[in-house]
């Protein structure tokens, strides 16, 4: 297929492409989402059924949506038009594309939000607010943050100006350079996290939890939860990887690419449960503290603990690493699409886009500080925009991207551009029928007919 007309750049080599994509998969999913479901859906069970998940349903899907990127070598929507065409398939599957630029703008818009949290607890660690705060005072922390809407804003508009200011040095100085340091520091402070609760009173307890299956506790929702958790912690579905894969020399073996990067997202994943559990069972924390684990729950126990705010510190230095590598990636399909459609410079489409992104998180905001008073459907305005996309468009996109990646594109294609051998076969299993079934039985979930 002819080069993309408006062509953005490459990546310097297969190592940026892993470590950008490992940067757009590991984020607030992995760090805040993943551990709360692990401590609400039973410990070490749910952990198998989750590999489970990433190794059926999560690396398939992502050795399309990457094919399909690289492949057509545009925005997500302008991709979709064009191999359509290739394959003399309708124009309708430019919805694919249109589901994920528009997901992950709608995604970044609360996601700002709630990484803005982890720039205020970083602020609080750092200078010594958190010490020795009893269970009430840091339920009260969080209470009084989420209610305090100028706060948030401050947050708020800071970490988007940090995300504009990224993208707007394009791919190689921006996208590249940033992931380069912040995806192996990540690792590195998991690590120094990981070693840190190895000393904790808790540890082997939360070894335990983190790994030993019990079965008993696993249910058919927790079953439904860990596949969506999957899908989308490594990204899928938000066009993402789609634009990543748009930048990815053919010299590059999407297969073991995308296992690398798959290996990485969840190797975060544990590593953070690694990290959280101890702390939690050596301060008598209950595991199944939901959405506040890190907010409630952490701060708390790292305040009692030797050197808690030094660590503590670093675990908030952590998550705000992880969010501004995901936020990147959620964004750069709107305005690789602004750049291609408009004639915008790279710098004008990244203030458009990240600026409208801002404004509409005002909406979330808004939504915390006034307890929910404005709902539609009995969900406010957080609530909606967080089910339309994480419940509803993503695997709406994945399902379409699975089907157009396994059953539209010529196997002669999709075998030249994944060079997977013999293992070509297991992937088209994967793809034309274990992914898009196990997807739709998310969606159907979501929507409250299955």
């Amino acid at each position: 297929m002819s080069e993309s007309p408006q062509h953005h750049g490459q990546w310097s080599s297969r190592i940026a492409f892993i470590i950008a994509a490992s940067g757009s998969a590991i984020g607030l999913g992995n760090i805040w989402k993943f551990p709360y479901l692990l401590g609400e859906n039973g410990g070490g069970a749910f952990v198998l059924v989750y590999i489970a998940c990433v190794i059926g349903i999560g690396l398939p899907i992502m050795m399309a949506e990457t094919m399909i990127g690289r492949r057509g070598q545009r925005s997500p929507v302008n991709t979709m038009a064009a191999l359509a065409k290739e394959a003399n398939a309708p124009a309708f599957w430019q919805i694919a594309g249109w589901l994920g630029i528009v997901a992950g703008f709608l995604i970044l818009s609360y996601y700002s939000v709630i990484a803005g949290w982890s720039m205020a607890y970083l602020f609080k660690m750092v200078g010594g607010f958190m010490d020795k705060v009893g269970p009430e005072e840091a339920q009260q922390i969080f209470l009084d943050l989420k209610a305090a809407p100028d706060v948030q804003l401050v947050w708020h508009s800071l970490f988007m100006a940090l995300t504009t200011a990224i993208l707007m040095k394009g791919l190689t100085e921006g996208i590249e350079r940033v992931t380069r340091l912040m995806i192996p520091a990540l690792f590195l402070m998991l690590l120094a996290l990981d070693v840190y609760a190895a000393t904790t009173p808790g540890f082997w307890e939360g070894m335990t939890f983190l790994f030993k299956p019990d079965f008993s506790k696993i249910t058919p929702d927790s079953v439904l939860i860990a596949m969506g958790q999957a899908f989308f912690s490594l990204g899928l579905g938000m066009g993402s990887i789609m634009i990543y894969g748009a930048y990815l020399p053919k010299d590059v073996s999407i297969g073991r690419s995308s296992v690398i990067i798959s290996i990485a997202d969840s190797a975060v994943a544990l590593m953070a449960g690694i990290a959280i559990f101890p702390v939690v069972f050596s301060n008598h924390l209950p595991p199944s503290m939901g959405p506040g684990l890190i907010f409630e729950s952490l701060p708390l126990a790292f305040s009692h603990m030797p050197l808690g705010s030094v660590f503590g510190s670093v675990f908030f230095l952590l998550v705000f690493f992880a969010a501004i590598t995901s936020a990147i990636a959620l964004i750069e399909p709107a305005i690789a699409h602004l750049t291609e459609n408009f004639a915008y410079t790279r710098q004008k489409a990244s203030v458009i886009a990240c600026g409208a992104c801002w404004f509409l998180g005002l909406g979330t905001l808004w939504s915390f500080y006034d307890g929910g008073e404005w709902q539609w459907h009995g969900k406010t305005f957080f609530e909606l925009i967080d089910f339309v996309t994480a419940d509803v468009m993503l695997p709406l996109g994945g399902i379409l991207i699975a089907a157009f990646g396994g059953w539209v594109i010529k196997e002669k294609v999709s075998k030249e551009e994944l060079d997977l051998g013999e293992y070509h076969r297991y992937w088209q299993i994967g793809t034309c029928f274990i992914a898009p079934v196990a997807v739709a039985l998310i969606l159907l979930k979501a929507l409250g007919l299955f």
